[in-house]
Parts: C-alpha cells; sequence; structure tokens
C-alpha cells in the first residue's frame, strides 16, 4: 500500500517516500556495531575522548561506504574516501585557525569545485569527493584540543579499523555454511553466483511483460561481479586455483547472458530445462563443485543452439577452472580528465562548490555572532550541504525532504536519550546501536539521516559539546535551503549537463558494439567487452535520467525526452546481442534484423535531435 501510494504522487513527493528492500545485511550490522563503540571506549579509558570521536567519525564514514560485494573492491571503496577524508581533515585543522572568514570560505569553496568535479568520475569519486569536503568542514569548524597529525592519524585509525573488520572478520553465510569454501572469496562467489541466478530469471521471464525488467537486473549482476573480480591485486592475474576457477566461471556466464537475451528479444517460449541448467551452475559456484550434468534444451533455432553451446562451454569452463580475463574496459587517464574537465563535471563542480562554500559562508557568520553560544562548533552546515548537494543519493527535493525529516527526528531522539542515559558508558552504548542499524537505515535516506544523526550527536557530547539538538535542526534547515536555491540556479552552459554526457557515452558504446558486431569479427573477448561496456554505461544513464524525472518540473524540463532516448538505446543494444548471436549460427542476418536495425538507428537519430537540455 505505501509503495502503491507513492507511486500515486508526484515523482519529487513519491521518490521520498520509496525505499528500498531486501534481505537485512547482517555481516555489515555486526562490522556496524564493533565500529565505532569499541573505538570510543578504547579512547575513553586512555584519557583521549577527543580522539575517539575523530575516528568513530571515521568508522561511521566508512561504515556509509561499506558495500556488498568482494573483501577486495572493499579496500578501494573504503580506504580511498577515507584516505581524501584525512587529507581534508588535516587541510581544516590547518585552515580553521590561521584563516580569517573570508579566505576560509573560498579555500572551502576552491576544495567543494574540484571535490565535485572529480565526483563526475563514479561512486568511489564521489564518496572521496565527499568525504574530503565533510573532514574539511570537521576540521575547520570542530577546533580539537589535539594536534592536526594527531586527530589526521585517529581518523585513519578509525577508517581502519572499520577496513579490517570488513576484509577479516567471516560473515554468517560462513560461519554456518561449508568451511572447505573459505570466506576469502564469499563475496565474490556470492556475485558470480548471482549472475547465473540472474540468467536463469531472464529465461523464466522470456515472452512475459518482465522481461525487460529481468534483463536490467541481469545486467546489474553482471557489473556487481566485475566489480567483485576486479579489485585491487598485487598481481596483475589471479594468483589462486580457487580465483582462477571464479574468473572462468564469471567468464563462462556471459555467453548464457548473450542467448538469454537474444532469446527475450526473440519472444520466443523458452522450455523449463533450459532454466535449470543455470541454476545448477549458481549451486556449482555457492558450493565450490563441479557443475555436473546439466539438462540442455532442444537446438530448434539459433538462440537456443548459442545456450546450449553456452551450457556446454560453462560446465567445460566449471571443471577446468581457467578463463579468460574479466572483459574490463580500463579508463585511460585522458578518458578521466574528460570526465572532470568535461560539461557534466564542470556543473557539478559548480554546484558542489557554491554549496558548500555559502554553507560555510553562513556557518562562520552565526559563529562570529555567537548564535552558536560558548561553543565552537560551526562544521554541521557545510557538512549537511555536501551531503544534500550528492545527485547518487536522488533527486533534489528527495535529498532535502528527506534529511530535513531525518534530522528533525534524530534530533529528537537524541535529545529523549541523553536526558536518561548515563554518561558517558550510555552515549557509548548509544553509538554502538547506531553503527549497528546504519546498514539496515541505508535503504531510506531519511532513515539513514535519522540513524546518523543520533550517532554523530552522540559522539559529540562525548567530547564535550553540550546537547545541541535544536541548532542541529536548525542548521540543516538552513542547509537545505541553501541547496535548494543553489539548486535551481541558473549555471553557464546547458542545464542538464550530467545527463547529456551519461546519454551520449551510453550511445557512444552502443554504437562501438554495434560496429564490431557488424564486423563480423571472430574476436568474441572484444565483443564481450564491448558488450558490457554498452550494457554499464546504459545502466548508468538509466539511473541518471529516473533520478532527474523525479525533480521538482522546473529541473525535470532540462532532461526531457532523455528517457525515450534511453528506450531507444536499450532496445538498440538488445538487438545487437540478438544478431551477434545469429550471426554466430548462420553467418548472416535475417530481413527481421537488418530492419530492426534501421528503424532504430532512425528513431534514435530523430529523438536525440528532438531532446532537449534547456
Amino acid at each position: 500500500m505505501f509503495r502503491t501510494a507513492a507511486h500515486a504522487l508526484p515523482p519529487w513527493l513519491g521518490h521520498a517516500l520509496n525505499a528500498q528492500r531486501g534481505p537485512v545485511p547482517w555481516n555489515a550490522v555486526v562490522r556496524g556495531a564493533l565500529a565505532g563503540g569499541p573505538l570510543l571506549i578504547t579512547a575513553l579509558v586512555a584519557g583521549r575522548a577527543s580522539l575517539g570521536v575523530v575516528a568513530a567519525i571515521a568508522a561511521m564514514l566508512a561504515g556509509v561506504n561499506d558495500r556488498p560485494g568482494s573483501r577486495r573492491t572493499s579496500v578501494v571503496r573504503i580506504g580511498v574516501p577515507a584516505l581524501a577524508g584525512a587529507a581534508g581533515l588535516l587541510a581544516g585543522t590547518w585552515a580553521g585557525p590561521h584563516l580569517g572568514a573570508v579566505a576560509l570560505t573560498l579555500l572551502l569553496t576552491g576544495l567543494g569545485l574540484v571535490a565535485g568535479a572529480v565526483s563526475a568520475v563514479g561512486p568511489v569519486a564521489s564518496a572521496t569527493g565527499t568525504q574530503l569536503l565533510v573532514g574539511s568542514a570537521v576540521g575547520a569548524g570542530m577546533p580539537l584540543p589535539d594536534p592536526g597529525w594527531q586527530s589526521v592519524l585517529a581518523f585513519l585509525a578509525g577508517a581502519g579499523w572499520l577496513l579490517l573488520l570488513r576484509l577479516f572478520l567471516p560473515t554468517p553465510e560462513f560461519v554456518t555454511g561449508d568451511l572447505r569454501v573459505g570466506f576469502r572469496l564469499d563475496g565474490e562467489r556470492a556475485a558470480v553466483a548471482g549472475v547465473y541466478e540472474a540468467v536463469a530469471a531472464l529465461l523464466d521471464a522470456v515472452g512475459t511483460e518482465h522481461a525487460v525488467a529481468r534483463r536490467a537486473a541481469l545486467t546489474a549482476a553482471l557489473d556487481h561481479a566485475q566489480d567483485a573480480l576486479a579489485g585491487p591485486r598485487l598481481r596483475r592475474r589471479a594468483a589462486t586455483a580457487a580465483e582462477r576457477r571464479l574468473h572462468a566461471q564469471y567468464s563462462a556466464a556471459l555467453p548464457l547472458g548473450e542467448a538469454a537475451t537474444a532469446l527475450a528479444w526473440a519472444e520466443q517460449a523458452v522450455p523449463a530445462r533450459a532454466c535449470e541448467g543455470p541454476r545448477r551452475l549458481a549451486a556449482a559456484v555457492r558450493g565450490n563443485t563441479r557443475a555436473g550434468p546439466l539438462p540442455a534444451p532442444r537446438r530448434t533455432d539459433p538462440a537456443l543452439r548459442a545456450l546450449d553451446d553456452a551450457l556446454l562451454h560453462a560446465a567445460d569452463a566449471f571443471d577446468r577452472g581457467r578463463g579468460p580475463d574479466l572483459h574490463t574496459r580500463r579508463r585511460s587517464p585522458r578518458v578521466l580528465a574528460r570526465a572532470v574537465l568535461g560539461a557534466g563535471g564542470r556543473e557539478y563542480g559548480l554546484r558542489v562548490g557554491l554549496c558548500f562554500g555559502a554553507g560555510a559562508a553562513v556557518a562562520q557568520a552565526l559563529h562570529h555572532g555567537h548564535w552558536y553560544g560558548s561553543h565552537q562548533h560551526w562544521y554541521w552546515l557545510p557538512a549537511t550541504a555536501v551531503f544534500l548537494v550528492k545527485p547518487d543519493l536522488g533527486p533534489l527535493v528527495s535529498r532535502v525532504l528527506c534529511r530535513a525529516a531525518g534530522t528533525v527526528l534524530g534530533a529528537l531522539l537524541f535529545a529523549g536519550f541523553a536526558a536518561v542515559l548515563p554518561r558517558p558508558e550510555g552515549l557509548v552504548a548509544l553509538v554502538a546501536v547506531s553503527g549497528a542499524l546504519v546498514p539496515v537505515a541505508a535503504r531510506h535516506f531519511a532513515a539513514q539521516t535519522t540513524v546518523v544523526t543520533v550517532l554523530v550527536l552522540a559522539l559529540v557530547m562525548v567530547g564535550g559539546e553540550p546537547q545541541a539538538s535544536v541548532g542541529r535542526i536548525g542548521e540543516t534547515l538552513l542547509a537545505c535551503a541553501i541547496v535548494l536555491v543553489v539548486g535551481h540556479l541558473p549555471m553557464p552552459g546547458q542545464r542538464g549537463a550530467g545527463i547529456r554526457a551519461s546519454i551520449e557515452s551510453a550511445d557512444t558504446a552502443a554504437h562501438a558494439y554495434l560496429a564490431h558486431v557488424l564486423s563480423e569479427s571472430d574476436d568474441r573477448a572484444t565483443r564481450w567487452t564491448l558488450r558490457r561496456e554498452a550494457y554499464r554505461t546504459l545502466a548508468e544513464a538509466r539511473a541518471a535520467v529516473g533520478r532527474a524525472a523525479a525533480e521538482l518540473p522546473a529541473l525535470a524540463r532540462h532532461s526531457a525526452g532523455t528517457d525515450e532516448v534511453a528506450t531507444v538505446l536499450e532496445r538498440l543494444v538488445d538487438t545487437t546481442t540478438a544478431c551477434a548471436v545469429h550471426l554466430d549460427d548462420t553467418g548472416r542476418l535475417t530481413p527481421r534484423h537488418t530492419e530492426r536495425l534501421a528503424v532504430l538507428r532512425d528513431e534514435l537519430a530523430r529523438r536525440t535531435r528532438s531532446t532537449a537540455f534547456r
């Protein structure tokens, strides 16, 4: 009922009510409970409460970046933003006492410009920019009694503690499962098994209205597995037999996904036995066992023959345990620089810089006007503006509504807890409980804001700051107003530059994939690499278009027509995949394939010309 009501509302309001679904991430819950609380207890025992507060804040920020995936990828997802946060903290602790209000505002604005532009590279870069700005705001606006270098070391220790928990703490699946499988690769194993399950789900949905959604789910599963396996490593290639086996199993899933996509494009019925093979392969991945006998589909047409061949190839790859690379396209420094310095990076950098700088300026004006009272902690307003201006957290109005509601609820809850809990042990327990709730609350921005507000207020009170729930509510509402105003200001160049950049990337990748298929090249490794890139960029464009469509009409109109362009690109990539499968089988395309390609190309050109970025 709740989700139905959300769909009946305007998009900008309905998005604020939607929450993600899924199982409780118990392993992340355990890590959250063991992160900030023990750090704080250790610091209190040592008589260094302020350092414990900094370490616990770093652990909290690292916990926000603690996403599902492999242990190897967590090194980048947690470690790189933590290093940026430490650098920001160092800059803030130096600049806060030494620069005047104007110079400090200019410095923070410049950091916002750089961090915002870098955030256009991708999710890890976005988290890195966020922690850089939050660290600089905390360093400049929360004067700490310790030398700056000690605070930086405490920050790194807090993030490093959470990373150690992520790397070495066994997951519940390992504890309750087969100990022979081992826990080092459990994230990679689950990701690869998810690909085979997504292939089976797509085969189940062939010829139904759910096929498009299942194909998108397959893309998400492939992206997740590719990222899980492609984490940082000391050696260029997989070092152990178990890891090489997983790489082979992932590679064997690519032709299966290709055949399943071709069947979905053809909208022809798939026998039930065809879906059983991928499910058995998924179970074999999870149990680290051999594939065993697989039911073969009837070889009555090219797509079913491709599915049968892919199953045979997968069974062979499972038994041999050796496969090709992960078919990833490395982005060169030139491509990364284009993302940062391009229209999308410039637009986002300008908005982040203005929001962060305006938040810092208003906070300092209130600080020098003694609005904060006797204490000097003015970091909350600019730090709040950083989270509000991040587009990957949802549409602008949705972020503002959720942040305001979450902060009000969190501040009121903390005021109640602070009135009855003993100090400091009660506050330490509150920090531990809140840390455990962060992974669960991540399903909705308002819930996450509520939990983080309680956690941070408990931390700063342990550090010696008086109870300031009312002040935090006021600062949050000010930050919401600043971001709303800046978010609707006209900017140099065309609006919707980020959406335009994502659509152009998807279009370029789709046509590169199509050109390779039509060239009838026998290089399947390159084809799968191009197909992965096409579907990945298309998924990113879809996500960006969806967020833009849920903005207020004044902003949503700048992305008008992009959803239709993305839909045509999606059909073009699916048709290209169907052409590739048919060419492999017969060596030529049918009139249906060629006519469909021509229609889609014409429609894409027409919709691209008519799309307005005003």
